[in-house]
């Protein structure tokens, strides 16, 4: 990932007070995800995740006044328990999507020792202005409070 220019790149880099496997599993197991994925107020009634490469996800994210937010996706890359890479550039299988696509996650998970998880998470965008869009939508804010809210159910599993 170095290569990558660093103004197209947002990053959230966390120590989770919770093991690698159940923040894993807040990310993979839909039932989970819907708990933690929003920032409150937002909620997220819908989580149809295929957690395999070329698997499909949906998620929906519902605003109080009961507005929602699809966001569909596509797994470039899963390795249980340590990364996932999804990008919202397809619809359906390797159909481009008809909106111009925000970007490319990937998600790392490494043990940052007893009980403990490194959680980094790479959005990559297509253009410079998209990553200034997706910044002032809140990304930082956003993603981190999102953090939290994982970290919370994460160590409530264990």
């Amino acid at each position: 990932m170095s290569d990558f220019p660093a103004d197209r790149e947002l990053v959230l880099d966390r120590v989770l007070k919770a093991p690698r496997q159940a923040v894993w599993r807040c990310w993979t197991e839909g039932e989970l995800l819907k708990q933690w994925f929003a920032p409150k107020p937002l909620k997220t009634p819908v989580a149809e995740l295929d957690v395999r490469p070329g698997g499909k996800s949906l998620i929906v994210m519902e605003l109080p006044d009961g507005n929602r937010m699809p966001n569909p996706g596509l797994y470039l890359e899963v390795v249980p328990g340590e990364k996932l890479i999804f990008t919202d550039a397809f619809a359906n299988a390797w159909d481009p999507k008809d909106a111009e696509p925000l970007m490319v996650a990937t998600l790392t998970f490494a043990d940052e020792g007893e009980g403990l998880t490194r959680y980094i998470a790479r959005v990559r965008h297509w253009t410079r202005a998209a990553t200034q869009h997706h910044e002032e939508m809140g990304f930082h804010a956003g993603w981190g409070v999102c953090a939290d809210q994982l970290e919370a159910l994460a160590a409530s599993l264990s």
